[in-house]
This record gives structure tokens, C-alpha cells and sequence, in this order.
């Protein structure tokens, strides 16, 4: 719930990506956004904002394929041609590595793409 005095005052863009790209609601920055992993809040517990029906679809997962290719195409093409590890730990490695990013970068993406539609002002799913 905004201030009543502004009631369609929303923060600047890059200010919203930033909080919930962090894990924080896109209005106040304060409460959580996500409930779980990748289960967002139907409610900011701190200014009561509605941020359960914003629906991100394929958008986190998309940008997390994007980022986590440019990320690793120059280590495996760089790098592991000129290791002497034996295949077995290359692999481990490299799939290691995969598994970390992607865990790492999937709610961030997620967080991103909420704070973007929500300051668009889109209508959600329940509206």
C-alpha cells in the first residue's frame, strides 16, 4: 500500500530491479519477497503491497540460460581445453560450477523480472 498522498508514486526502475533482484519488496525495500526459493510473497509483510499475483513465467529461467552461457563459454573454451586434470574431474568441475550458477542466478532472475513488471504497473493474474 503506497502513501496516500502519492498514491501512484512508484520508485525509479533501476531502484526497483535492485531491491527485488536483492530478495526485497519493489515498494518499501524492506519486507522479503520471496516466501521460499522461488515462492513469492502474496503481501509485503512491511507496506502490505500485493506482490503474489505478478507472474514471471519463463522470463527467470530464460535470462538465467543467458547469463550462466556467458559466464561459462569463455571457462570451457578457455580455460578447460588447457587443463591436465583427468576427464572425471573436468566434468565434475564444470558441472559443479553449472549447478551453483544456475542455483545462484535463478531467484535473482526471478526477483528481476517481478520488480520489472511491477513497476510497469502490469495487471497480474488476479485483476
Amino acid at each position: 500500500m503506497n502513501d496516500p498522498d502519492k498514491p501512484n508514486e512508484r520508485p525509479d526502475f533501476w531502484l526497483t530491479v535492485i531491491r527485488t533482484t536483492v530478495g526485497r519488496c519493489p515498494n518499501c525495500g524492506a519486507g522479503r519477497l520471496f516466501a521460499s526459493y522461488l515462492k513469492p510473497v502474496d503481501h509485503c509483510a512491511v507496506c502490505g503491497e500485493a506482490l503474489g499475483h505478478i507472474r514471471a513465467d519463463d522470463g527467470p529461467a530464460w535470462l538465467t540460460i543467458l547469463l550462466m552461457g556467458h559466464i561459462l563459454a569463455p571457462f570451457l573454451l578457455g580455460v578447460v581445453p588447457n587443463l591436465t586434470w583427468p576427464d572425471w574431474v573436468t566434468m565434475l568441475v564444470v558441472l559443479t560450477l553449472t549447478l551453483v550458477l544456475a542455483l545462484l542466478i535463478l531467484p535473482r532472475a526471478k526477483g528481476f523480472f517481478i520488480g520489472a513488471i511491477w513497476r510497469s504497473g502490469c495487471i497480474g493474474s488476479e485483476k
